[in-house]
């Protein structure tokens, strides 16, 4: 479930990027190529003028290096700000999964009993079955996971992509020799190779039962941003960069306090034992469902006046 979640949602953020990076137009005014439209006015263009004073203080936009080091310095800040909330989240998460991993046995049960259905009814009843018990033990199914630290930066890095590429002023910026509104390779795989070290943080010290169904969420959200990155242009590759030293920053410290989390949880969560009464309500249900169906079959084959009113019909016919 939490796999699928976070599929669905940096599939809908790097959707909703292309959408607002391909609302920017442009017409020609003397031969230059000047933006227009509401993403660059409400995006682009106050992006341009902060990236463009940040600037200044490095020698301004034509200095060497000078807009490459806006872009980190406004990665920062933009970081500095979210800070708080995204270690305040993902400590909610570290506490959903440890809740999870007191639930374990539960939900072990579970799934043998959905390993061992015959019908699709069974296996339906043991799937409701599980998330009743997260339900009951007031878990989330997402793990905690949230999407407002991701939505807040949704409008930053596109309309940074706008002032970049479309900038007079921005659009022929390099940093360090690599043109900041081209793709960059080298940027794109230093951006992966972060939020890679990022997920195999996040992985130290979870339960090694959970760590089966985190793996493949520790590969997506870097493979996301490595694609991201090498198709639009080196200063999102650099913005992405500096944000996955943050990310490593905030994972550590939440490693740091993960013991004390746990130990927190083991004092105060209590478990609700309720996979077998809920599993055996719901199996009940289902042949409820299927005893009720039989009789009226047995009674179209075994009433002797069906029978012989159909035996009639054929003669007829």
């Amino acid at each position: 479930m939490k796999t699928k979640y976070k599929l669905s949602l940096l599939s809908m953020l790097t959707l909703l990027v292309v959408f607002l990076s391909g609302c920017v137009r442009t017409k020609k005014v003397d031969g230059n190529l000047i933006p227009f439209g509401m993403v660059w006015n409400y995006l682009g263009h106050p992006l341009e003028n902060l990236m463009n004073w940040i600037a200044g203080m490095f020698g301004g936009v034509h200095a060497v290096n000078a807009v490459g080091w806006a872009v980190m310095i406004l990665t920062i800040i933009v970081r500095l700000i979210l800070l708080p909330m995204m270690v305040s989240q993902q400590h909610k998460s570290t506490i959903q999964q440890e809740k999870m991993s007191m639930l374990r046995p539960q939900l072990n049960k579970l799934q043998e009993a959905s390993k061992n259905a015959t019908t699709q009814e069974e296996k339906a009843a043991a799937s409701q079955a599980t998330m009743q018990v997260y339900k009951a033990n007031g878990v989330s199914m997402t793990g905690g996971i949230g999407c407002l630290p991701i939505l807040i930066q949704l409008p930053v890095f596109s309309g940074l992509y706008a002032a970049i590429r479309y900038s007079p002023s921005l659009s022929g910026a390099t940093f360090f020799g690599t043109a900041l509104n081209k793709p960059s390779m080298v940027l794109a795989i230093l951006a992966f190779v972060v939020y890679l070290i990022q997920g195999w943080l996040m992985l130290m010290g979870v339960p090694e039962e959970q760590k089966k169904m985190m793996r493949t969420t520790m590969f997506l959200s870097p493979v996301m941003i490595l694609v991201f990155s090498w198709s639009t242009s080196a200063g999102l590759g650099l913005y992405f960069f500096i944000g996955g030293v943050f990310a490593i920053i905030q994972t550590l410290i939440i490693n740091i306090l993960r013991p004390r989390i746990r130990d927190n949880v083991s004092k105060t969560f209590i478990v609700k034992e309720v996979a077998d009464e809920i599993l055996k309500d719901f199996r009940k249900e289902v042949k409820g469902t299927e005893v009720s169906s039989k009789p009226n079959a047995a009674k179209q084959t075994n009433d002797p006046n069906k029978k012989r009113n159909a035996g009639k019909q054929q003669r007829k016919n």
